[in-house]
């Protein structure tokens, strides 16, 4: 489906909540992601919309709210734990909740609209947030072919690539219990490693990595048997966050044969709060990934002339690190990557429409992420096993510490944001976990 462009994504707009307005915002009236969000000390979490540095109670405006649409839309927001109703509507729902929204928080609002949405804003520095779904099924692609090139050369120089990887998107399925919101420390697993020729071993990882990941949650849903053609794919995309899916390497690589990933991935993911609409992401969209000369063309399940010519998705991705040194030193995060979205092999609709061509049921709420995002140089590598060429080639620190992988204190910061011209800029906010010690 076409991404629409309206009086939402208008730049010149700005809001009655003067830091919407300021130009190194995430959050400005042209985003409006939604969230989960609970007062401190309060019982009740609420669905939230951000704005600026504050956060609005989407509920609270509906006796403000005319459309019939629209209400239905705001009554899926007056719920006490998640986005799910919301992300379960139809997008035209949305759409009609977002024009609505834009038109309280803009600043020629009318003064009866400023009121009524004055009494339900709140400071984000005054709450907590929450994951923004309860996540029944998550599954993890591996969709970037620069990520999977690298990897594959560490363990298989000589065939990086496996022969279905440009004909399927290649996934996972991960463990829904261990999402985690962000800033909730990240507890380092123990597992079974084996080094050499060596008896294998019980104990905590050596070598714990980040994963710097987008994920989308599903909206629609479909029926279980039935499948989702790839030009109705983002129908059922409500919007995206970001996903740090930590990772045991030693551990992974011991035991993911012959299945894949188990325990070295199901101790902790963490997600980011706020999750950008599709709709909010309509200015920023781009063509597929260009192929390779000789690279086939993906079979006619996957393939959508629509979705090739704007499938993609132009988000600048970074993460940084902060070590406990770094910390009481003072000193900035330092930035380790930064990578682009549009490098991905595989599209949303693509990664989607697999996942139920077989007639699996997704249901609004479930989460699907892109596995990690590198691009084709090494400042575009998101994860210290590409960084580090598996530890050979270790990372130093401002503070002159060095890192082949993680260590006990270590903080990790994702953030994402689009900027095009004639658009304003719009953030995906942060993704932040620090490291704990073994138990």
């Amino acid at each position: 489906m076409k991404p629409i462009l309206d009086e939402t994504h208008d730049p010149k707009t700005q809001s009655w909540v003067e830091s919407a307005n300021l130009a190194d915002t995430d959050f400005p009236i042209q985003n409006l992601p939604f969230g989960i969000f609970r007062q401190r000390h309060a019982n009740h979490p609420r669905v939230g919309v951000a704005i600026g540095d504050h956060i609005l109670d989407v509920a609270g405006l509906l006796g403000y709210v005319e459309d019939d649409r629209a209400k239905f839309a705001v009554l899926a927001c007056n719920t006490n734990a998640s986005l799910n109703a919301l992300m379960s509507l139809q997008a035209d729902s949305r759409r009609i909740l977002r024009r609505r929204l834009h038109a309280v928080l803009r600043q020629e609002a009318s003064d009866s609209d400023q009121r009524a949405a004055w009494h339900y804003l709140f400071a984000q520095s005054d709450v907590e947030m929450l994951l923004p779904a309860k996540v029944g099924d998550y599954t993890d692609f591996y969709a970037s072919i620069f990520h999977a090139t690298n990897v594959g050369k560490l363990f298989r120089p000589d065939n990086p690539l496996l022969p279905n990887y440009k004909y399927v998107p290649i996934g996972y399925h991960g463990r829904a219990s261990s999402l985690i919101a962000t800033a909730m420390p990240v507890r380092r697993p123990c597992g079974q490693t084996r080094d050499g020729d060596a008896a294998p071993r019980f104990g905590p990882t050596k070598a714990l990595d980040y994963e710097l990941e987008v994920g989308f949650f599903v909206g629609a849903s479909n029926k279980l048997g039935e499948s989702i053609p790839i030009g109705q794919a983002e129908e059922h995309i409500f919007g995206i966050c970001l996903v740090n899916d930590w990772s045991a390497r030693d551990i992974q690589a011991w035991e993911y044969q012959p299945l894949g990933p188990f325990l070295a991935k199901s101790f902790a993911t963490s997600l980011s709060p706020w999750v950008v609409t599709m709709e909010a992401l309509a200015p920023f969209r781009a063509p597929a990934f260009a192929r390779a000369e000789g690279d086939p063309v993906p079979l006619p399940y996957l393939f959508d002339i629509s979705d090739q010519a704007q499938g993609g998705l132009d988000l600048w991705l970074e993460v940084s690190l902060l070590s406990i040194r770094m910390r009481e030193a003072g000193v900035a995060p330092m930035l380790l990557g930064r990578s682009n979205f549009r490098d991905m092999y595989w599209t949303l609709a693509q990664m989607l429409t697999h996942h139920a061509s077989n007639g699996c049921n997704l249901r609004a709420g479930d989460l699907l992420a892109s596995g990690t995002v590198s691009g084709a140089d090494k400042p575009a590598r998101g994860c210290l096993l590409e960084l580090t060429s598996r530890g050979k080639d270790p990372v130093t620190l401002p503070t002159g510490e060095q890192r082949k992988f993680l260590e006990d204190g270590d903080e990790v910061i994702l953030r994402g944001f689009c900027e095009r011209e004639g658009f304003r800029r719009i953030g995906l906010g942060l993704c932040r976990g620090a490291i704990l010690p073994a138990l």
